[in-house]
């Protein structure tokens, strides 16, 4: 079980019963409180995809993820206050790929289905807190165009997924675009590419570490030494300099409890990302 209070407290949000208003605050608070982030990867912590751990790892020791951990935490909290949520198995076609990857397990997306409004008469909602610059909340899963903050998103049947769904990304997004079966799908249906995607050393999650936030007016995306804000007025972006403003960025700006991370750690990883950032510019920042 969920400790739901605790996971709340951090969303600073009431419990309420489910409705897809209650759904819409939730997510937007997970979306700007719960960074997306390879923080425990760059750490040497092993996770896994399970949503109950997850969760607990969100509630208890106030970190992040990425699409496996987020939208599994959220589908374990939401599962927990009476929501009918479901699991879809996604492919991000990232930017420089030619073309869509279809649904090959390289994120997780979830459905919630019982919520009927005037917007959404079939009462299925299209949820995914993992896309790190993607949705700040949750829309109906029909097709069409919709905007976000600074951000302009498309809604498509997919064209490489027989029966499933398309979000393409603005221009200005981290990814190209992302399609999702419409299958429901479970932890087993991901374990191995988290696998990889957590280890292999061609895995830009290995590679880089990033933190990530959603917030009404767009988004803030630091990689590496690198911080990235998004707004209607365009693309603004800065290095950190040193430690200490590093370290209060990822717990400020980010939001990530550190409090199991050791001195020696922060040192160690601390040295880690600027020796990768001083190579990356060095090397001509390809």
């Amino acid at each position: 079980m969920v400790d739901v209070p605790t996971y709340l407290r951090r969303l600073g949000l009431p419990a309420e019963p489910p409705s897809a208003a209650a759904l819409a605050a939730l997510h937007r608070a997970h979306a700007e409180r719960i960074a997306y982030t390879t923080f425990d990867i760059h750490l040497g912590r092993t996770t896994t995809v399970d949503p109950q751990e997850s969760a607990d790892r969100v509630a208890r020791l106030g970190r992040g993820g990425y699409c496996y951990h987020l939208n599994g935490a959220l589908s374990a909290l939401l599962t927990d206050l009476g929501y009918d949520v479901r699991w879809h198995v996604g492919g991000v076609q990232g930017r420089g790929v030619p073309e869509p990857v279809g649904a090959n397990g390289n994120h997780l997306v979830l459905t919630v289905h019982g919520l009927p409004t005037p917007r959404c008469p079939t009462g299925v909602w299209f949820v995914d807190v993992g896309l790190g610059d993607g949705l700040h909340e949750p829309v109906p899963l029909t097709p069409g165009p919709f905007r976000q903050g600074p951000y302009g998103f498309d809604l498509a049947r997919s064209t490489v997924e027989p029966d499933g769904w398309r979000l393409t990304h603005d221009p200005v997004g981290a990814f190209e675009g992302m399609d999702f079966s419409s299958k429901e799908a479970g932890p087993t249906d991901f374990s191995a590419m988290h696998t990889e995607l957590s280890t292999s050393p061609t895995s830009g999650f290995v590679r880089t570490l990033t933190a990530q936030r959603r917030h009404p007016a767009g988004a803030d995306i630091l990689r590496g030494l690198t911080l990235t804000t998004v707004t209607a007025t365009g693309v603004a972006k800065r290095e950190v300099t040193n430690d200490e403003e590093w370290w209060g960025m990822l717990t400020g700006l980010f939001g990530l409890g550190i409090d199991d991370v050791t001195q020696a750690e922060r040192t160690a990883l601390w040295d880690r990302v600027r020796t990768s950032h001083e190579a990356w510019s060095a090397a001509g920042r390809p």
